[in-house]
């Protein structure tokens, strides 16, 4: 049985953690000892007795202001699929949080208030789901009990979000009429909007095909050097990490980037056990024939589709740091296990969150803003553009004095 992962994206107050609590509640994955305690700390009760935001809104401040904070997860599954639920905060400040969540789902259902219609959350949301290059994207038009159900309304928003969904290059976008709170076109289908024709959302999400895309290149990093110098072990050399991206092989030919060393790897181990191949996702120790020069966060590649190492690299910043964001300024760039000091060369230009269009970058950059910039590497960095690799193309920026992160990078 597959897994789907999502992530439910939108403004404050547009229904998210109900939504989530209703797919639980309704397909019988909560446990009865959890639904009294739902029952008993419920405030906002609905129809059954139940305040289903609460299933999700796990820290105590979230419960006592009735908001998301930060990213909850939630597990349930049907007997078509198991599903790995992100509920992300709302609120304009939280957006490093959804964009965490974001980052390892496969789908983004964006909900959007039938009365507010789309408004500037939607449209960030958006955005990072195009950016992060998401394969699907769900519009829940929600609290449709709030508009009578109205077929017009939720037409209106349908055509104004397929302009936004054009612009951003979203080409996978579904539609659904919902109301998280009654529970209509939630598991099932409801009688209040005869005039929908479509399924309802869980048969949706259970019955999505992922077509999975394969990244380009087959990408290894060095995560520790073993090297027990003991009796046993004396001329033991092995480099463990993870296959990042494609396969290795027993007698392939490898470059070791960034040095540019041509070696062959002579030994695949997993578990201790040694294998003739490593796929991708899986941790494995590597051997290579010749004694060189191999470091943490050196990159293994195959001839094939060889990655770019560059010093100077064009990247597209979502900020998330209080502190803003001017050229020059200098931070640490953390691209898995390798950690270089960069400075950020030159500000490209800023993305309008509300127009959608590329705008001259004036003044500092504050928090949230998606913007482009060039970052100058202190060493040569090992790539591949976000659109071909995710794994390789993307990274973080940190602030070297307080160590939190203050940047997430999609290296273009």
């Amino acid at each position: 049985m597959d897994i789907l992962r999502f992530i439910t994206a939108g403004s404050v107050d547009d229904g998210k953690s109900t939504l989530i609590g209703r797919l639980l509640y309704d397909s019988k994955s909560i446990l009865q000892d959890q639904l009294e305690v739902l029952e008993k700390h419920s405030k906002n009760k609905n129809e059954d007795g139940v305040d289903l935001a609460l299933l999700t809104d796990g820290l105590r401040a979230e419960r006592e202001q009735g908001i998301t904070i930060d990213v909850a997860y939630r597990y349930f599954s049907t007997s078509k699929r198991k599903f790995i639920i992100a509920d992300a905060p709302g609120h304009v400040q939280y957006t490093r949080n959804m964009i965490t969540g974001a980052s390892n789902s496969d789908l983004m259902v964006i909900l959007i208030d039938a009365r507010k219609g789309v408004i500037e959350q939607t449209r960030r949301h958006s955005i990072i789901a195009s950016l992060l290059k998401l394969k699907k994207v769900v519009v829940a038009i929600n609290k449709m009990d709030m508009v009578d159900y109205s077929e017009e309304v939720y037409e209106a928003i349908k055509e104004e979000y397929s302009t936004i969904a054009e612009n951003l290059g979203l080409n996978n976008v579904s539609y659904f009429p919902i109301s998280a709170l009654k529970g209509d076109n939630i598991v099932s289908l409801s009688s209040k909007t005869d005039w929908y024709q479509g399924s309802s959302l869980l048969e949706y999400l259970e019955n999505v095909e992922l077509n999975e895309e394969f990244a380009s290149g087959s990408r290894f990093q060095v995560q520790y050097v073993i090297r027990p110098q003991t009796e046993e072990l004396h001329d033991y050399r092995g480099y463990a990490g993870k296959v990042l991206s494609g396969q290795f092989r027993k007698g392939d030919q490898i470059h070791i980037l960034p040095a540019g060393i041509t070696t062959e790897i002579s030994k695949i181990e997993i578990n201790g056990i040694e294998n003739d191949f490593a796929v991708e996702g899986q941790p494995v120790v590597l051997h290579v024939t010749d004694d060189v020069d191999i470091s943490r966060g050196d990159f293994f590649v195959t001839a094939e589709e060889l990655p770019f190492v560059e010093k100077d690299v064009e990247v597209l910043l979502c900020w998330l740091d209080q502190k803003s964001l001017q050229a020059g300024n200098k931070y640490v760039l953390q691209h898995h296990s390798r950690v270089l000091k960069a400075v950020v060369k030159e500000i490209d230009y800023k993305i309008n969150v509300n127009t959608l269009v590329k705008e001259k970058a004036e003044g500092d950059i504050k928090l949230n803003e998606i913007v482009k910039v060039t970052l100058r590497t202190a060493q040569p960095l090992v790539f591949d553009s976000f659109i071909n690799n995710k794994r390789t193309g993307s990274a973080i920026l940190v602030d070297e004095t307080s160590n939190s992160t203050v940047a997430a990078c999609i290296i273009q």
